[in-house]
């Protein structure tokens, strides 16, 4: 069963987009429901408005993230979901590298993100990533846990 999971995530295409391409509008959706029933998450006024990555099977997306720059030039990984039906098949780690590359693909060198504690599965995903842990970064009232990584 896992390893028909993974032959699956294998041939889920990877695409860079701009974040308000449909299919990337689509997965944050997704998204967005899912953390709206898991601690309350309001997505009034989310988008994202930077690249993003849209992982597409058969041509709907089955996840994606996105990288933007913050104010203090750094890149910050932002949205990103896969979706229940993959999640444990790898697609999470192929899309978080693909993450990390365009944003060193972009002039980055370091990458921060944030999540939410209830959300165990992503916090083991960056542990496991080579992410730190760091102290609070933004104001995000979602945010529980921080996290950084050098890119070069």
């Amino acid at each position: 069963m896992q390893e028909d999971l993974r032959a699956r995530a294998a041939t889920v295409e990877l695409r860079v987009v701009p974040g308000d391409d449909p299919q990337a509008v689509e997965a944050m959706g997704r998204y967005f429901a899912e953390l709206a029933e898991a601690f309350g998450f309001d997505p009034a006024g989310a988008g994202h408005d930077g690249p993003f990555v849209v992982a597409l099977e058969r041509g709907a997306p089955v996840a994606g993230g996105g990288v933007r720059t913050l104010d203090d030039g750094h890149a910050e990984v932002k949205r990103m979901w896969v979706d229940p039906a993959l999640r444990g098949s790898g697609l999470g780690r192929r899309l978080l590298a693909r993450l990390e590359r365009l944003a060193a693909e972009t002039g980055h060198d370091r990458a921060v993100l944030d999540t939410n504690a209830a959300l165990t599965a992503a916090v083991a995903l960056y542990d496991r990533a080579g992410w730190s842990r760091i102290p609070r970064y933004n104001d995000n009232p979602y945010a529980e846990v921080w996290f950084e990584k050098r890119l070069r």
